[in-house]
């Protein structure tokens, strides 16, 4: 089987992986570019990118452009004489760089494409209680994630499975892909095919901080599906007013029960014991917060912090 010269593009740890895979792969990485060092925090540490990190250490050459059309970047990308370019998570590339190598540039996505076409597909399968989901492989082209497909592959979504653990698996699950594409390509094997069109696609916008707000006016599994599909990033929260004060708090699990109550959704039940929430036709239990200025903790931990109970309610 042929060896492709790959030049691998992404910059969190779901990329990483995808990476490790292609260097322990026969196939050769002849670059590796990733987004440029950020200071962040108190102490404006400089931050390296998961990929990054992974390529210096494993001795593979790393580029950082500010801009992916500067022309010193592109003549070095062009220098490298890759077949093909690998994406995975990372931002929009001009179609001067896409274009450049002759097997073409192709993207992993964590979705059975058309569906959940943006940038958070594992969120909004899991907040949707989608029963599957999976990872594709398509050529990039200008618009975003309508290529044509390369290879798909269908994953299961476990009961009560959040974000987090899908996550993990189709890192694991998209690196092994990503492998057998490169193997494809380097045979010819493999046949692209065009997306289906979708009257009413199911779509993955970017989560916003306003979009993480629990709604208990909705079912209880609904309430349950959408904790669980920002858990434990971006995290769905709610508010509670101590006293006077206002603080957020987000819910990482919890479960639920369906029941008849005659309470307004959003109400508050909370005690030594309990810490309820009405929803439109039944009850949300957290079992898992974090108070904002607290840890993360277990809802017996929670609830031991507080004395009067009287004072706390939903904003």
């Amino acid at each position: 089987m042929k060896s492709l010269k790959v030049v691998f593009f992404g910059t969190p740890e779901f990329a990483k992986t995808a990476l490790e895979a292609i260097d322990q792969s026969h196939h050769e990485i002849v670059g590796v570019v990733t987004v440029a060092d950020k200071a962040s925090g108190r102490g404006q540490k400089i931050n390296q990118s998961a990929v990054k990190v992974y390529a210096v250490e494993n001795n593979l050459n790393v580029l950082q452009p500010e801009k992916l059309r500067n022309p010193e970047f592109l003549e070095e990308i062009r220098s490298l004489n890759a077949d093909v370019f690998v994406v995975v998570a990372f931002r929009m590339m001009p179609k001067i760089l896409f274009e450049m190598p002759k097997l073409g540039t192709f993207n992993l996505h964590a979705s059975l494409l058309p569906d959940y076409r943006g940038a958070a597909p594992i969120n909004y399968a899991v907040i949707n209680g989608e029963e599957k989901t999976g990872a594709t492989t398509f050529f990039i082209n200008e618009k975003i994630d309508e290529g044509n497909i390369l290879l798909q592959e269908e994953i299961e979504i476990l009961h009560d499975e959040n974000a987090g653990s899908l996550h993990d698996r189709l890192m694991e699950m998209g690196a092994k892909l990503i492998i057998k594409t490169l193997d494809g390509l380097s045979e010819n094997s493999i046949t692209e095919k065009s997306q289906q069109h979708v009257e009413h696609p199911k779509n993955a916008f970017k989560i916003f901080k306003e979009d993480t707000r629990i709604d208990f006016s909705k079912t209880s599994k609904e309430v349950h599906q959408f904790i669980l599909g920002m858990s434990p990033y971006p995290a769905a929260f709610t508010t509670l007013k101590i006293g006077e004060e206002e603080k957020g708090l987000k819910i990482y699990d919890g479960k639920f029960e369906i029941a008849d109550y005659e309470k307004t959704a959003g109400t508050l039940k909370i005690s030594k014991n309990e810490f309820k929430i009405y929803t439109k036709d039944g009850i949300y239990f957290p079992l898992e917060l974090q108070l904002e200025g607290k840890k993360r903790m277990n809802v017996k931990d929670f609830l031991n912090g507080f004395r009067n109970f009287e004072e706390i309610k939903m904003a």
